[in-house]
Formats: structure tokens, sequence, C-alpha cells
């Protein structure tokens, strides 16, 4: 239909088909990825593209395969299934153990009415080292550059195997057998290609947003983030009705370290608060984010959190910041940090409302001799 009615050769529209079925996988797990991440920031990304690409591609599979199922043509999407394979196995690289493999076939063969036949077995041991294989190229690739031979070879061996047990089951012509190689080769190229340039601008956006959001001196998350960040959560956190909790807390007398030992001394010490904090974060809760949204001033957002709750991680991190203490040029540095803490209210009408009272928590330790925590 495609050649006879727009002169568009069949291969031709199969590229755009292909092509059209990842472009929207890529939007598509973006947008789930925005909604859990709101609701379930622990998940971690990975684990969302993995589960939906397989749910994804396994019903893009058999609905093809459904409209073809039992005739003699049954062949016609079986290059859409090699992609697919690619797709999830090395573009995704998603591992599945072997045992999960057979449902997957079983279904498959069942829809094609095909258990009977020897060469439907031998391709399904065949299209399993086909996904085992693209897993371990994928692997591989992590530690070298230049990928793309390996990857295209691995392609062509049991692209080449699957066909000629396809053209002995359905006794196909020579012609339809080099034809069909030749459109997957074609398709396995144009894939890598298209989701190489996906995943570098990708990359150079993410990139860009770590610059965008982080502090050049201390890489921790600056006021940029911390913004983006607490819209967000607290948006959810009163639409869900969940704890949300902040730590605000700046450095006791910073001006008189940059005056006595010199800016350079000031900037180590900052670089070794975000890095003595983080760990503290790091070895208790992943969801809770450091963010440095002033000059010596540092916000903690503690999500689900109540105030009693913070008292598990907020008194660690005081504790380790007012024992630190620095060494430069052969002096030994202290400092103290004050703090404040509080629990979003209802009374809280926006983001701001909820920090300024934090911001009065800490105030209140500065003008109360320094060096403590006012949590309230």
């Amino acid at each position: 239909m495609t050649w006879s009615v727009w002169q568009v050769t069949p291969v031709l529209t199969s590229i755009f088909f292909i092509l059209g079925v990842f472009t929207l996988y890529v939007v598509s797990v973006d947008w789930l990825k925005s909604q859990i991440r709101l609701r379930f920031p622990v998940i971690k990304e990975h684990l969302i593209e993995s589960w939906f690409g397989i749910i994804y591609i396994l019903i893009f599979v058999y609905s093809l395969q459904l409209g073809i199922a039992r005739q003699n043509i049954s062949w016609l999407f079986m290059n859409f299934q090699l992609i697919a394979v690619i797709f999830c196995a090395y573009f995704l690289a998603i591992h599945v153990p072997f045992r999960a493999f057979w449902p997957i076939v079983i279904v498959f063969m069942w829809i094609n009415s095909s258990f009977s036949y020897w060469e439907s077995w031998i391709y399904s041991l065949a299209i399993i080292s086909f996904y085992r294989s693209m897993n371990h190229v994928y692997r591989w690739s992590q530690k070298s550059n230049n990928v793309f031979p390996i990857y295209f070879t691995t392609g062509t061996f049991f692209g080449m195997v699957l066909w000629f047990l396809v053209k002995i089951k359905f006794s196909l012509s020579w012609y339809i057998f080099v034809q069909e190689i030749s459109y997957f080769l074609i398709f396995q190229t144009l894939l890598y290609s298209y989701i190489s340039m996906l995943n570098k601008n990708q990359r150079l956006k993410a990139n860009l947003a770590h610059s965008a959001h982080s502090d050049a001196l201390t890489q921790a998350k600056n006021y940029a983030a911390y913004a983006d960040k607490i819209d967000s959560l607290f948006q959810n956190s009163h639409h869900n009705q969940l704890h949300l909790s902040m730590m605000m807390f700046d450095i006791d007398h910073f001006k008189h370290i940059n005056d006595t030992y010199g800016h350079l001394a000031g900037d180590k010490v900052l670089q070794q608060v975000v890095d003595v904090v983080q760990t503290v974060i790091n070895e208790n809760d992943s969801r809770i984010e450091l963010y440095r949204t002033g000059g010596e001033e540092f916000n903690v957002l503690l999500p689900s959190y109540d105030l009693d709750e913070t008292q598990k991680i907020v008194p660690q991190i005081f504790n380790a910041l007012n024992h630190l203490g620095i060494d430069f040029n052969g002096q030994h540095i202290d400092f103290t940090v004050s703090v404040g803490v509080s629990e979003m209210s209802k009374k809280d009408d926006d983001p701001n409302d909820f920090y300024k009272r934090v911001d009065e928590n800490l105030y209140h330790s500065k003008t109360n001799g320094r060096m403590q925590i006012t949590a309230r």
C-alpha cells in the first residue's frame, strides 16, 4: 500500500515507524519519571525506564504480531522484534533473568500456534542468546568508546541466524532472505545513530542543568535548584498531606575567617562543610538534599520528615560541623554553625512563608549565642 498509494517504499515507511515508536517511548518515559519523582523520590530512574521499557516493547511486539498470527506471513514483523531486542538489551541495558524469558517466549509462541515447530524452539533460544549478547555488548561499551563495530557485528550475526531459521520454517526465497537482512542492517544502524543522538542531547541537557543548578565552588546544589525543588515539594506535600521539614544553617563569624585567614581559607571551609554534610546525608537518607543558598548559608530539605523526625539527622549534621575545623597553610581553623529548623505548616500559603519561619529560627540561634539549634 505504501508504494502503490504514496510511492514510498516499505523500508522507508518502516524506518519512520520504528523511529516514531522509540520517540514515543522517550516522551512517555520522561513524563512518567517526572510524575513518579514527585510522589516516590526514592525510586531510581533506571528502574522506571526498565519496567516501562519492557512493558512498552512487549505491548508493541505482541500487538503487531496479533494482526498477522497463524498466517503464512507471520514472519513479516520479525525485523521489528529484533530491533526491540536491541533496544531493550543494549540501549536500555535491561537485564532479564534467564527464567523470565520463557513466559515471554511462550506467550509469543502461543500467539503464533508454533509449539510444534522445531524451528520456533531454536529461534526462541537464539533470541534469548541475542538478548544476553547485547547485554554483554552494552557492558563492554562502558569501557570503550569504539563500540559500534562489535554492536554491528553481534546484531548482524544473530540477525542472519534468526532469519535463516525463519527462511527454513516458511520456505522463503533467498531473495527475501537477503532483502530482510539488508533491511535489518539499515534499521540497526539507524537505531544506533538515533539513540546515540538522543543520549548525547540528554547528556548535554544534563550537563547544562547541572551547571545551572550547581555551585561552582562546592558542587552543592545552588539557590536556583533549591527554588525549583521547594516549589515542587511544597505543592506535592500540600496536595498529598505529606510532611516536609527544612534545616537552615550558616557558618558563624564567616567574615572573620575570610578577613583573618584569607578568602582561600574561607573557600576551603565551605568545601569541607559541604563534603561533611553530604557524607552524613548519604549515610542516612538519599531523599534529603543539601543546597548552598547564600555565601555561607545552606538549606537542607527533608521530605516526609516532621519536626520530631528531623532529630534523627539534624543533630548529626550539627555535631559533625561543630567538631570539624580545617588545617590551612599550617594553621588550624575552628568554626561553628548555627541552625534553624521547622516543619511546613498548613498556614504556609507558599514556600516563602515556610522559608521565613526557618530563617527566623536561624536568626534566633545567631542572636542568642550562636552554635545552637532552634527547632519549632
